[in-house]
């Protein structure tokens, strides 16, 4: 915006010292033309070589621009005196007063040098009215005239700046918030994926053991091995794009007695981004996943085709079905792997299943034209972008635009006010006299001043000017320029006594600001033309007084209109420059935010894996553990409840404590062992962190139980207790070692009992609510 400013302020400045400057010398007479030539051409050089100095900024030093300047003004002034007349007079208050209004825009960021060269052309312009007037004293009223002008842009300058910056501050503070929602949501869609991932992967891998011996495991060493790459993978980081097709000939159909037979039928190759086809190839490993293990049958036909610029996928068996709306929401084979994955990069998925006349799934790529999901948080390929980027910096400029529109609104505002109740104001005081009837000009001032206060008012209370009042009001400032055009004498219109042509255009254009500036332009044409239709029908003007009219014109109207134009650029041009410049560095940091805290959440998610999941895998990828080692079997369990737990936390439910215990207990039941579960109490709140010390030696002891347990909830108003107990643990000194092991590596302040008698084991973790909390559990 500052830079808007200073061209338009040299620009501005620049013409109308060339166009008032060329009506000056033909208002002149013939013998004072050389002279007034000889100050006005190196004004104008002046001005040329300041608006050069726009596009090499870089070539002038500021004391050179400053001392250009200075010039202008001084030599324009000095050409009072030689021109000589009402002409001159009124040339010279045009160009030196639009000359140090428009120095506060030039210098805007350095108002001392723009305060200097105020007060040199109000220097100069009072030595040129003494040196034109020999014997007179200079005419105050033009200079305060100037003064007022200079006090107006700077303080319009100001407010415009202040509603500016107002508004950057508040759009970076609803930027940040945004960020910070974008970055939860990619974190929230890449723990999701990263969740189906173990789901898949290792959690399936260890619960497979887990189930027991007297089996085949020529395979588990290669899927323990391709489980640890998964679990080292960041998600969220693919970019380019795969061919489905090939992507999908290798799917993995299992060994032995776990082998799925498919039938594919692809029409390829099907180019699409990579992030829809991983989550389509891993949802279509997990699908053929449970159909080894759920279905019945050992084959399925595969298919995938083109389907406008998407593609659809579609696994089909004829097995023993199920009812899909009968699955516990903690089972995430379908709700998780399936279609959460597909919806989490802009698609689709479904199952549909009979009992007894097998399933289909099918996933659905919808093409780059499909808008994400409503609370997607990241958008494939490549880094997860913030969803709806287009509607939020079309909000964006929008916001910018209005607090702009604002701000020069209250600024025009306060010059048409301050223009009429000061200038205009005395101006109809003084020449009461001169009006033919003077009660017009005074209603028509009033009208005018009734403009202003309603549009105001309107403004003040953050409010738009309905289109009725609006037009109303222009058609009422039309009326007063009529008004005041016919009842002023011919001779007399633009100069002293003409109160109104100077200001009618400011209140148009506090009217007309959030229009184009064309309609603007139509309506200072319409009161030009009125004007000048009464001077021309009262006799023709002679040369003089057509350059004192046209200087007139081009010193108010000009200026009023160079504004209007100033107001459109800022508006249409500056603000959703500004919206797209901060959109884009606002997508760069949230690309760089999301980055930093997906890497670190992968680390810590890794780095929580590492004391006992990794060394399970590794130890079965490379033949150090055995699968039908007895311990290595139910440490594999404890694992994969765990795991099953972690799922859990992600589920929103009332009760979190008793659904991630069902998960572990869902584990077990897989195992053949009959559990009872129990709650006593009122449910209340637990953290996380306490939860998973609760539910962890239970989880323990539910995974190496044979055959039956019993697991009971107790809620209190301040304490929490889980306890479970089984009549047959096997190795029950190992699984008291391993759950002590896990409870060390925290510091939640959870206590954990345990009691063996015989095969029977009893443990209990509680945990007591601190007083501080001030919560109630009941």
């Amino acid at each position: 915006m500052i830079l808007a400013l200073e061209r338009f302020g040299v620009w501005l400045r620049s013409i109308v010292v060339c166009l008032c400057g060329a009506l000056g010398v033909v208002s002149a007479d013939a013998a004072e033309i050389p002279l007034a030539v000889s100050l006005l051409v190196p004004a104008f050089l002046a001005c040329g070589v300041r608006l050069y100095s726009l596009r090499r900024p870089r070539m002038f030093p500021l004391a050179l621009l400053w001392t250009l300047d200075a010039a202008v003004v001084v030599l324009t002034g000095l050409s009072q005196p030689v021109i000589g007349g009402e002409a001159a007079d009124v040339m010279v208050e045009a160009m030196v007063g639009i000359s140090v209004v428009a120095f506060q825009y030039e210098w805007a960021t350095r108002p001392v040098a723009g305060a200097a060269l105020a007060a040199l052309g109000a220097v100069v312009f009072v030595l040129g009215d003494v040196l034109s007037s020999p014997g007179h004293g200079p005419d105050w009223v033009p200079l305060a005239r100037m003064l007022i002008q200079v006090g107006l842009s700077r303080a319009a300058y100001l407010i415009v700046r202040g509603l500016a910056r107002a508004a950057d501050r508040s759009a970076a503070v609803r930027a940040a918030a945004r960020r910070e929602m974008e970055v939860a949501a990619a974190r929230r869609a890449t723990e999701r994926e990263y969740l189906a991932t173990l789901h898949d992967t290792a959690s399936a891998t260890l619960l497979m053991v887990s189930q027991g011996d007297g089996r085949d495991w020529s395979w588990l060493p290669p899927r323990a091995r391709q489980d640890l790459e998964a679990m080292s993978a960041v998600p969220g980081f693919e970019t380019g794009s795969v061919d489905l097709a090939a992507l999908l000939g290798c799917v993995p159909e299992g060994e032995g007695q776990t082998r799925v037979r498919l039938k594919t039928r692809i029409d390829g190759p099907l180019a699409i981004p990579s992030g829809p086809g991983l989550a389509i190839f891993n949802g279509v490993r997990e699908a053929v996943t449970n159909v080894a293990r759920h279905a019945g049958v050992r084959e399925a036909e595969l298919r995938a085709w083109t389907e406008g610029e998407g593609a659809v996928v579609e696994l089909s068996d004829a097995g023993r079905g199920f009812n899909p709306e009968s699955v516990p929401a903690r089972r995430r084979g379908i709700s998780g792997s399936i279609i959460a994955r597909m919806h989490a990069v802009g698609g689709s998925a479904s199952v549909t299943s009979h009992p007894d006349i097998g399933t289909r799934v099918q996933w659905r790529w919808h093409g780059q034209t499909r808008a994400p999901q409503a609370g997607d948080g990241a958008q494939a390929p490549g880094v997860p972008r913030p969803p709806r980027a287009q509607v939020q910096h079309t909000a964006d400029v929008r916001f910018i635009r209005g607090r702009l529109l604002y701000g020069t609104q209250l600024a025009v505002l306060l010059i048409s006010l301050v223009w009429q109740f000061t200038i205009s104001l005395r101006r109809l005081v003084v020449h009461q006299d001169v009006y033919r009837p003077a009660w017009a000009q005074t209603a028509a001032f009033v009208c005018l001043a009734a403009v202003a206060v309603i549009g105001g008012a309107y403004l003040l209370r953050g409010r738009q000017i309905p289109p009725r009042v609006r037009w109303w009001s222009l058609g009422s400032a039309l009326a007063v320029s009529a008004v005041c055009a016919f009842t002023l004498p011919p001779e007399q219109s633009t100069g002293a006594p003409d109160w109104a042509f100077g200001v009618v255009g400011w209140h148009a254009l506090f009217l007309l600001a959030d229009l184009r500036v064309r309609v603007f332009a139509a309506f200072l044409g319409a009161h030009v033309g009125l004007n000048a239709t009464a001077v021309f029908l009262s006799g023709a003007p002679t040369v003089a007084q057509w350059a004192t009219m046209g200087i007139s014109t081009i010193g108010s109207c000009g200026f009023q209109l160079s504004v209007g134009v100033l107001m459109t650029y800022l508006l249409h041009g500056t603000a959703p420059a500004a919206g797209t410049e901060a959109a884009r560095e606002e997508e760069l940091r949230t690309r760089e935010r999301i980055h930093e805290d997906m890497q670190r959440d992968h680390k810590d998610r890794y780095r929580a894996l590492t004391a006992t999941t990794v060394p399970l895998l590794v130890g079965l990828g490379h033949g150090v553990l055995s699968p039908h080692d007895e311990e290595v079997r139910f440490r594999c369990g404890v694992e994969a409840a765990r795991m099953r737990r972690l799922f859990a936390e992600s589920d929103a439910v009332l009760d979190p404590l008793l659904n991630e215990l069902r998960a572990c207990v869902e584990v077990a039941e897989h195992q053949g062992v009959t559990v009872s579960l129990a709650v006593r109490g009122q449910p209340g709140e637990v953290p996380v962190e306490v939860r998973r010390e609760l539910i962890d030696p239970v989880a323990v002891i539910l995974s190496r139980t044979r055959s039956t347990a019993r697991v009971t909830v107790v809620w209190t108003p301040r304490v929490v207790r889980v306890s479970v107990v089984s009549e047959d643990c096997a190795g029950g000194r190992g699984a008291e070692r391993a759950a002590q092991a896990h409870g060390r590596a925290t510091d939640v302040k959870v206590d954990v009992t345990r009691t063996m008698r015989g095969g029977s084991v009893w443990v209990e973790a509680g945990w007591r609510r601190p007083a501080a909390s001030g919560v109630d559990l009941t």
